[in-house]
């Protein structure tokens, strides 16, 4: 077994090295490490009332099978609630002032839905043309791509103590091919890493022109080319 994790080791060496130069060579492939930022939904989605129908015929298909108690037995345990201690609860609003005004730089807005943080400004692959992208570095000298894809959000939202990384391999990747007034012949490969944002519903992003955070739905939007390849790889 020790044989076995040695020879994988001395077989992944030469490859890491042989990426390394690939990536900084100015006629090799780009790679490219981005991030799919995301915020968590706050509150419980609706439920379908397709599935909201099956729960309702499932708890009244089981009350007909369920053990009746005593009255005494009820009393009791509802005497148990009452005392001096009495907390009022108020849910939240699902529709907050964000999505009223759809201030799309806001957290606190789609709260059922899961957010994504896009940016605007110079990508790896615009020439300078600022567009809508995700936070992205392009690999350079670091140990394993998912230090680059952290590179590429800390140098964004400047501390990653409130992020959290889903797993060290990627999630997807595109190909994209390289423009006709593009100087580079070999097409760019984009290495797509999922982390979220934990213990915050604030945080300051930079190194942009402008950001936004969007659902799924409007994320397609800005990516029409790859609309049909992000749809599958995020799940939400």
């Amino acid at each position: 077994m020790h044989r076995t994790v040695a020879h994988s080791r001395l077989l992944a060496r030469p490859l890491l090295t042989a990426a390394r130069a690939y990536s900084t060579s100015p006629s090799g492939e780009k790679i490219v490490a981005s991030v799919l930022f995301e915020r968590l939904p706050v509150v419980i989605p609706k439920i379908d009332p397709v599935v909201y129908a099956f729960q309702e015929f499932s708890f009244r298909w089981q009350q007909q099978y369920r053990k009746e108690y005593p009255d005494t037995f009820l009393q009791k345990s509802n005497a148990r609630g009452q005392g001096d201690h009495h907390i009022e609860y108020t849910p939240a609003p699902r529709i907050t002032e964000a999505d009223k005004t759809n201030d799309k730089k806001s957290l606190q807005r789609a709260l059922d839905r899961r957010l994504y943080l896009l940016l605007y400004g110079s990508s790896s692959d615009s020439n300078g043309t600022p567009v809508w992208h995700f936070p992205e570095k392009v690999y350079d000298s670091e140990p394993t791509l998912r230090k680059c894809a952290e590179s590429a959000l800390e140098s964004v939202v400047g501390d990653l103590s409130k992020t959290y990384f889903v797993g060290n391999a990627p999630m997807g990747h595109t190909v994209t091919q390289p423009a006709e007034n593009d100087k580079v012949d070999a097409p760019s490969k984009r290495f797509f890493f999922k982390s979220q944002l934990i213990a915050t519903s604030e945080l300051n992003v930079g190194k942009c022109e402008d950001y936004l955070w969007v659902t799924k739905d409007e994320l397609l939007e800005y990516f029409p080319q790859h609309a049909e390849y992000l749809n599958k790889m995020i799940i939400s």
